[in-house]
């Protein structure tokens, strides 16, 4: 029992000789850690003094600091900033669903600011902008090397103004002006159709509006069908969806979802992670699902996407979304602003981080460039003649005497949905193919009892 006692005791005794042996350089890397850290505040207090006293032109103290502060924070990553608090006020307006301005998400690359979305029905969306422009220069002045929170205060006005920003386009060889009108901004963040036997909700922004928007729409178009038994199943459409708010993707998963993780968090430290994970019930009473996604599909929308793909609930249909997978926190300040700092990334339920990659889509489906029709000329047009002919067409064709009138009433009525897809295919070519999946899902699905 002594010698157990004693080869403890040594035991400890060699653990404090080799902490002791250890934490003096420790220590000291700290002290000179701490020291550089002084010096360069130090520093910053110089150049601040100097500026304040010696700038060519009396400069605002405060707008210096709030400028600093800012410098540092974007100086991070695209997405950290400071929002002072106008742009802080701001902010809250928006996740609430009305604000003013042109209805474009951007982000900064390259220097130039770049649209990750257009907003539906805003005037931006009006103008022709689209997702993956960059935006060169607003009323004749060059963006380039502003950080991005001036930019875009360029791009603010009063509703009703007139801006010109230039635009730089992917396949078109020269920047060109764009004209918009500065509106105020009214989210609508789910609206609903029917195409054919499928229910389709559009989401175009994750606000605090969003999950009960998509529950009422969903009823609303569920109802108009004439009943859950009805419907061959649902698309959500998340094109365009720039994000917004984490508790409402989380939300919008668990819609779809029975059981089952949804997203996770990881911040710097372990004890920062957080799993979230579905409760029972699915809105969609387990009918199949397909959800639309493009290169303006960010952050919230590619948390739903990858949740929703990793447990095989729907087909991923699109192109290739932004690959916005960090997560920032706001955190109120002093003076009634905040700062925007990005504390984690997030991971679909199969632990892929989409950070700079993006979601890809089980079945890719580019959106074709369809032509605008000249000024001035009139679009084509079908003549009888071209028309596809058949035997009903011909004189003296005898009738189908196989149904009740019934049955050719149904019939009608399915070939009327059938060309009502066929016709979206113009419209939109990639919801129409995301239609077309339902109805050919629908088609062979097993009879149930």
């Amino acid at each position: 029992m002594k010698k157990f006692v004693m080869a403890a005791l040594g035991g400890t005794l060699a653990g404090a000789l080799i902490t002791t042996q250890v934490a003096g350089p420790l220590i000291a890397q700290e002290a000179e850690k701490s020291s550089n850290v002084y010096e360069q505040l130090d520093l910053f207090g110089d150049i601040f003094e100097r500026v304040r006293g010696q700038y060519v032109e009396e400069v605002d103290s405060k707008d210096l600091i709030e400028a600093a502060i800012n410098g540092m924070l974007t100086s991070l990553d695209p997405h950290s900033s400071y929002l002072g608090a106008e742009d802080f006020g701001d902010m809250q307006v928006q996740t609430r669903g009305e604000f003013g301005g042109l209805g474009i998400e951007v982000t900064q690359e390259e220097g130039f600011v770049k649209v990750v979305s257009p907003m539906d029905g805003t005037p931006a969306d009006q103008a022709g902008i689209l997702a993956g422009d960059f935006i060169t220069h607003v009323n004749g002045e060059s963006v380039l090397g502003l950080a991005l929170d001036d930019a875009v205060e360029l791009m603010r006005g009063p509703v009703g103004s007139e801006i010109i920003i230039t635009v730089a386009r992917e396949g078109v060889a020269e920047p060109f002006d764009v004209s918009i009108i500065r509106d105020t901004i009214k989210l609508v963040a789910v609206r609903s159709r029917v195409v054919g036997n499928t229910v389709v909700l559009r989401v175009t922004t994750f606000n605090d509006q969003t999950y009960s928007g998509l529950q009422s729409e969903l009823k609303k178009s569920v109802e108009e069908l004439g009943g859950m038994d009805k419907v061959n199943g649902f698309v959500v459409d998340l094109r365009n969806n720039p994000g917004g708010l984490l508790n409402q993707a989380i939300m919008v998963s668990d819609g779809f979802l029975e059981k089952g993780e949804i997203v996770s968090t990881r911040g710097r430290s372990a004890e920062e992670g957080e799993r979230f994970n579905a409760e029972a019930g699915d809105l969609a009473a387990g009918k199949p699902m397909v959800v639309l996604i493009n290169g303006g599909s960010a952050s919230a929308s590619e948390i739903v996407a990858g949740a929703l793909q990793d447990h095989r609930r729907a087909i991923v249909v699109g192109t290739k979304s932004f690959g916005k997978g960090s997560v920032q926190t706001v955190i109120p300040l002093k003076g009634d602003g905040a700062m925007r700092l990005t504390t984690a990334r997030y991971y679909t339920p199969s632990g892929r981080s989409i950070q700079s990659l993006g979601v890809m889509p089980d079945i890719v489906v580019n959106q074709p460039v369809v032509d605008p029709v000249e000024e001035g000329a009139e679009p084509e047009t079908t003549s009888a003649a071209d028309r596809a002919r058949s035997e009903a067409d011909l004189r003296g064709a005898i009738s189908n005497d196989s149904m009740t009138e019934d049955e050719r009433k149904l019939l009608e009525e399915e070939r009327a949905r059938t060309e009502e897809t066929a016709k979206l295919r113009d419209e939109d070519y990639q919801l129409a193919y995301a239609v077309d999946i339902l109805r050919g899902l629908s088609a062979v699905a097993p009879a149930t009892p």
